[in-house]
């Protein structure tokens, strides 16, 4: 189900995408935000894109969505107001807006694990209003925005909100990739190829990507896996024991967030290996200890923190990462609902990325 609101005659209004429960959005007017804490910054949207976490929030996998929640929590913009204590940046600077608010001053703050912030973690789009709107409040803005460099692509950009981080944290790094070792990434959708970029900097030896959509397989090809595997006939684990002469995987990273998905990395991985979850999991899945329990393997779980975004914002603008190639379509903001759909229907509209631009002028609004 779909709504529409296209009325922007108010200038305290703004145009934004709005949750209205399971597998129903639309785009509304809604009150422009405001400065509500000294730390806080209010940015207008110029680009912003759709995570697979939100196609989950709009399948109803992740119930604690409020009902009127504005989604988005990736984007690029540029400040229009500062809270009184915000020093580092000022209206008028182009930055990017992190997924994760981090007060920095915490106990989980000061063990680098920004996500479970006492006063922060993944707020947009999720207890408060997100990106995917002409204007966000952005709370502890010098922890929870970059400064954009001059120089940098939007688009690009925008890759960084979210996508690039959490394939590097959640998955490389959970996944100890190091050099010569062999990693399988199960999903070839956005997170996965996030995944596969981010492994390559630790020179493994082989990256097998593993998924049902032929198109998204060649995309992978393109962005440096070694193997492709199509799982559709359900011998996928089998393939990856053959390949690897019955040894498994030293890293088998979990890129789409369902049962089936996390049973593969479970039977391919090798003794003393990784398996690094990335997906969101919206229904429980079986654990095989019956399998697994001597086999010396770690199981890691994450919600990215986002404390890389720094370093790879600086590969990003050297041209050591090509942010941009993750992009296949781009929509206007007023076009949001169809992005949805394209993204929804990924393997049909051959999507990875979708970017949403605003380019409404604010005089207009």
């Amino acid at each position: 189900m779909v709504k529409s609101d296209d009325d922007r005659n108010n200038i305290n209004t703004m145009s934004a995408l709005v949750f209205h429960g399971p597998h129903t959005l639309a785009l509304e007017n809604k009150p422009k935000p405001q400065i509500v804490q000294t730390t806080d910054a209010i940015v207008r949207i110029t680009t912003t894109t759709i995570c697979g976490t939100d196609l989950h929030i709009l399948k109803g996998d992740v119930p604690t969505i409020a009902e009127g929640r504005i989604l988005g929590h990736e984007g690029v913009g540029i400040i229009e107001e500062v809270g009184a204590t915000v020093s580092a940046f000022h209206k008028g600077d182009k930055v990017i807006v992190s997924l994760i608010t981090s007060c920095g001053r915490c106990s989980f703050c000061r063990k680098g694990m920004y996500a479970h912030c006492c006063n922060g973690g993944w707020l947009l789009g999720n207890s408060i209003d997100g990106t995917q709107a002409e204007y966000v409040r952005i709370p502890f803005a010098e922890t929870g925005l970059y400064l954009l460099p001059p120089d940098m692509d939007e688009e690009a950009a925008v890759m960084l909100s979210c996508i690039l981080p959490t394939g590097l944290e959640c998955g490389a790094l959970n996944g100890h990739v190091k050099p010569g070792d062999i990693v399988a990434i199960v999903g070839a959708g956005p997170v996965g190829i996030a995944a596969l970029i981010a492994a390559q900097l630790y020179s493994p030896a082989e990256i097998i990507m593993i998924d049902l959509d032929d198109n998204r397989l060649d995309v992978a090809r393109k962005f440096g896996a070694t193997q492709v595997l199509n799982s559709s006939d359900g011998k996928a684990a089998e393939r990856v024991l053959t390949l690897t002469h019955g040894a498994g995987v030293d890293a088998a990273i979990e890129a789409v967030g369902l049962s089936a998905t996390f049973d593969v990395c479970q039977a391919i991985v090798a003794p003393g290996g990784h398996i690094a979850n990335v997906g969101v999991h919206g229904k429980p899945v079986n654990l095989h200890l019956e399998r697994l329990w001597a086999s010396n393997v770690t199981l890691t779980t994450r919600l990215v923190d986002a404390g890389t975004t720094q370093m790879l914002l600086r590969m990003v603008q050297s041209g050591r990462i090509d942010a941009k190639k993750l992009v296949s379509h781009r929509f206007e903001l007023s076009e949001i609902i169809k992005a949805y759909a394209t993204f929804e229907n990924a393997a049909k509209e051959r999507a990875l990325k979708v970017v949403i631009r605003n380019t409404v002028h604010p005089e207009k609004i």
